[in-house]
């Protein structure tokens, strides 16, 4: 049996710089009827950047939506149209003053596909250049390098909290 929705109406109702929200009516596989709220995202980007010593490339930013600082890979939102792997390139230089040589896709996955349809793209970036980050201008962050098992520490304790950051420090034990 597949189980699946099919969408007889779709209403927007909030467009704005960064989501979209709309409501869709679904039939559900059983024939009865519910609402569903939908964010709508463009799509976002994280770096894993790893320096030759093993050292993750992280920011510590302040985020309102938790009202905490978090710990976090480089990341950021896809410009409409916007290639994954060249937005990767501007945000690892944007916010961490780094470039790199190598960069590969590793991984794409739905952030909170229960509500939202974000998908990020989980890049790996070796050979890395260090440079002068230029953040927008509303961003305030703080750049660290962290060893990859002070990482895999800083998730067993809790300190990381963010779900592309610890995504992406799970599979940096696979990639180096």
């Amino acid at each position: 049996m597949i189980l699946e929705e099919k969408t007889l109406s779709s209403e927007k109702i909030y467009n704005g710089k960064i989501i979209n929200l709309r409501i869709d009516t679904v039939e559900l596989p059983d024939h009865k009827y519910q609402k569903r709220e939908i964010v709508e995202h463009p799509g976002a980007v994280a770096v894993l950047a790893i320096t030759k010593e093993n050292e993750i490339i992280m920011v510590k930013q302040y985020r309102k939506t938790v009202e905490e600082t978090l710990w976090e890979v480089p990341a950021g939102k896809l410009e409409i149209g916007e290639d994954p792997k060249k937005c990767a390139m501007r945000e690892l230089k944007e916010e961490t003053g780094y470039s790199c040589k190598k960069i590969e896709l590793i991984n794409t996955f739905y952030t909170s596909p229960g509500f939202s349809d974000e998908k990020m793209y989980l890049y790996l970036a070796k050979d890395l250049v260090e440079g002068d980050p230029n953040p927008d201008e509303d961003e305030y962050v703080e750049i660290h390098k962290v060893k990859v098992e002070d990482a895999l520490d800083m998730l067993q304790n809790g300190t990381i909290k963010d779900a592309k950051t610890i995504i992406a420090i799970l599979m940096s034990k696979q990639l180096i």
